[in-house]
This record gives C-alpha cells, structure tokens and sequence, in this order.
C-alpha cells in the first residue's frame, strides 16, 4: 500500500514573514514544507519553529553546476552541509537539480533559460560536459547516502537537464544505486515529456514528487512563439492542481501500483490568484477531491 505524505513548497509566498507561510501552509491542510535554517539557527530552532504550526520537514534541494568541474569542490561541500542538515532533520530525500538558466550558452548561442519549452538537440551539453554531470552528480549521491539521504534528481525547465531525452541520458551515465527520481511534474510536461510514461518508466526510482500544474494552452503559444522562461512566467504558465494539462489520477495510480512511501509537494511557482493562501487552499482540496 502506498503512503502518500502532502506537503507544500513556500515558492507561492512572495516577500512575507516566515512565520506567516508556515502558518498559511498548516492552515491550508498540508502536512509539512521544506524547511531552512538562518545562519543563527541551530536544527532545533528549526524543527521547534515548523513544530509550532504542527507541520513536518520535508525534502528541500541542492542545486549545482555539475557539468563545471571547477565548481566540483564548492558543490561537494555544499552536498555535505545539505546532506547532514536532511539527516538532522528527519529527510530521508533530498531534491538535486543541475543549473543552466543563464549560466549555459548552447551551441546556438542562448541560454538555457532562452529556450526554456523549445529546446533543440544542438541546445544540450556536450558529452564531456554530461559525462561531468553524471560523474558529479554520482559523487553527490555517494555523500548523501552516507549520512543516510537519498538524491533524487529533480527535473526543472531552463537548466542543462530539462528534455526527456535529456534526462534519459543523465540517467544513462550515472549509478541507479546512487541516483534516484525527484519529478516536478508541471517541469515535466513543460520540457516536453509524456508525464504518464514518465512516471511509468522511472516509477521504481521515483521516491518523492513535486506536484505542479501548467497551462497547456500557454505552453502551445509559448512554444510557437519562442518565449524565454520569464516570458513563459509572466503569461500565467503555471496555475493550481487540476486547473492545467496534468493527469495527476494517472499519476498516482502509478506510484501506488509500486508502493510509493513518501513526500508529494505542491508547489505554484506564481499563482494568479490573489494570495498564496488561496493558491495552496484551490490546490489542497483538489487532492482531497482525490482521497488524500
């Protein structure tokens, strides 16, 4: 049986305090967040303050520029840091995604972040550079699991790793036993991929969900038009869970057809709706709706 555990990232909330978002997210019926620790905070502080809103820490994220081995050493460390903060705190998981956005120019010469939604073959990296990756990425996976966290590779659109065949290589040239699944699935269909076949190939792999939803009729325009990412953002891309093209009932069929125990996290980059309150209210009662 499957044991789905709800939570919800804090991106919808925009310039509040802290404490407000916490209190927002245990209002709207979510069972945890990510959580993070300001540079005064012991562990405790931070599992003291989520505790006061009855919430739990859910798996937060490591981001790095994997294919630039000159950022090996500084992207290892931080591993370590993420890595022992997870342990501290309870996660088991932790999202790792590669970077891109403006910090990669294609073969094109755009950025990642330039072709976000319309990427060509001659967009990716080099062999060397995903052999890099692969090889960084293994190492990080390494230094997770020793501190008892798994890295699950979190797909996002606009960075090195964000097509389905993309993805597929990455997951080609690392070790399976060191590199686990963390989908965004609104990223998903936004970089192109079949959702449903995609949690059906990777369904054994997968070990925690970002649950997102995106408009496909501005993914279609946005395609024919060229957008950049923040084009893309600006024209309402992402909305709340079952207003978009996502079939999250497919979805969960999947993960409990494999015994999915773990973390699905909601998470509206923008919402178009007054307040982020709002947005994690429409898109909690939408998985009610579901039976969770």
């Amino acid at each position: 049986m499957a044991a789905f555990r709800i939570g919800c990232v804090p991106i919808t909330w925009k310039n509040v305090p802290q404490d407000q978002v916490l209190s927002e997210i245990a209002e709207s019926g979510y069972e945890g967040c990510p959580v993070w620790r300001g540079k005064e905070d012991t562990t405790q502080d931070v599992l003291d303050r989520i505790a006061q809103y009855g919430l739990e820490p859910a798996p937060g994220y490591l981001q790095g520029y994997f294919w630039q081995k000159e950022k090996e050493a500084e992207t290892l460390e931080r591993a370590r840091r993420q890595a022992a903060f997870h342990r501290e705190i309870g996660c088991t998981e932790v999202y790792v995604a590669a970077g891109g956005f403006r910090a990669y120019t294609t073969a094109r010469g755009l950025t990642r972040d330039a072709t976000a939604g319309h990427v060509l073959p001659e967009d990716g990296m080099t062999d060397e550079e995903f052999e890099q990756t692969a090889d960084m990425i293994n190492r990080v996976g390494e230094i997770t699991l020793a501190e008892g966290v798994r890295s699950c590779f979190h797909n996002h659109v606009a960075t090195v790793v964000e097509t389905p065949a993309e993805i597929d290589r990455l997951f080609s040239l690392v070790d399976r036993n060191l590199l686990f699944m963390g989908p965004d699935t609104g990223h998903l269909a936004f970089g192109g991929a079949d959702v449903v076949q995609f949690f059906r190939d990777y369904a054994e792999s997968i070990k925690t969900v970002h649950l997102k939803d995106i408009d496909g009729d501005v993914l279609e325009e946005g395609r024919a038009e060229e957008w950049d990412y923040d084009t893309f953002k600006k024209h309402g891309i992402y909305t709340e869970l079952g207003q978009g093209m996502i079939d999250f009932p497919a979805l969960l069929e999947i993960l409990e057809g494999v015994g999915f125990e773990g973390w699905l996290l909601v998470e509206t980059d923008i919402t178009q709706l007054p307040t982020a309150l709002e947005s994690a209210v429409v898109s909690r009662e939408y998985l009610r709706g579901l039976g969770l």
